[in-house]
């Protein structure tokens, strides 16, 4: 019995004693952010929340309240054939997100310049299983908008907060 538990704890003190941590976003160096963005952008609901979670870094209310001011363009969504069958079906599709965003101090001055987020991600289609494509394409969508998420949260942790006025 004694064997048993450590065959089973053992992969547990390998994965603790390496330093393995789930994936998280580091504290930003702004106080408070404000974010700007279009109603219903979800990239812009993700980034709140992993500022909400994190508790570190307070959500303002203005721009005039914020240390930084996270603007966020409107999210674009595409879909283009990528590939048709012999019979002239569609085969596969690409899948796009394009996104901008800047990020300035509370009196306007450029923090990070506007950058353009475009991603893409390739999804097979098939007649006979519409529902399930359907609901692959949203996932794909999701996985897009996270990772455009991660990639603004990553860019704000590299900067700092501009000189002290």
């Amino acid at each position: 019995m004694n064997r048993r538990l450590f065959l089973a704890a053992f992969p547990a003190v390998l994965a603790a004693g390496c330093g393995f941590k789930l994936r998280r976003f580091e504290d930003i160096p702004f106080a408070s952010l404000y974010i700007d963005a279009p109603h219903g952008g979800a990239v812009a609901q993700r980034i709140r929340s992993a500022l909400t979670s994190s508790k570190q870094t307070r959500l303002a209310a203005s721009a005039g309240e914020a240390e930084a001011v996270l603007v966020l363009g409107p999210e674009a969504r595409s879909k283009v054939i990528l590939s048709l069958s012999g019979a002239g079906r569609v085969t596969e599709y690409r899948l796009g997100l394009q996104l901008t965003y800047r990020i300035s101090d509370k009196d306007g001055r450029t923090l990070a310049a506007a950058e353009v987020i475009e991603l893409s991600r390739d999804i097979t289609y098939d007649d006979t299983q519409v529902l399930a494509k359907a609901a692959e394409e949203q996932l794909l969508y999701r996985d897009m908008e996270d990772s455009a998420a991660r990639r603004i949260m990553r860019r704000l942790q590299s900067i700092g907060p501009g000189p002290a006025s």
